[in-house]
């Protein structure tokens, strides 16, 4: 990647591989042992159990002995691009039965101040 010894300045190696310069000088720290026998945990579990979040692999975790908090597992979850797999809801399909009303205004040219006015009116629903 970037080569500090290279003859060629950071600054030119930066720009060609499309970097900030102020990046190149934080140097990254290295993960404590502990951290990453406990990211291979969060792995292994993450492999048996897909559908685990951070709280959930926190508890299997702490049923194991390791005592860690939710938000450090999610921020190692983060840090090793894993994530629970879940159904999400699907909230663009419109409800079957609901009315769709068309919309009056689409070709009328406004073209004076308080030509047109809208509103928000709620239909109340049916009693069940």
């Amino acid at each position: 990647m970037i080569g500090r010894e290279h003859e060629m300045p950071l600054a030119r190696q930066a720009a060609i591989l499309i970097l900030g310069r102020s990046g190149l000088h934080c140097r990254l720290r290295p993960v404590a042992p502990a951290d990453l026998a406990v990211m291979r945990r969060i792995g292994e579990l993450h492999l048996d159990y897909p559908f685990t979040g951070g709280r959930m692999l926190r508890d299997l975790l702490c049923g194991e002995g390791i005592a860690i908090g939710r938000q450090r597992v999610a921020t190692m979850m983060k840090r090793m691009g894993i994530e629970a797999i879940y159904r999400r809801p699907n909230t663009s399909k419109p409800e079957p039965g609901h009315k769709i009303y068309s919309y009056l205004l689409r070709k009328l040219a406004v073209e004076r101040p308080n030509q047109v006015r809208a509103m928000d009116i709620g239909v109340p629903q049916q009693a069940a």
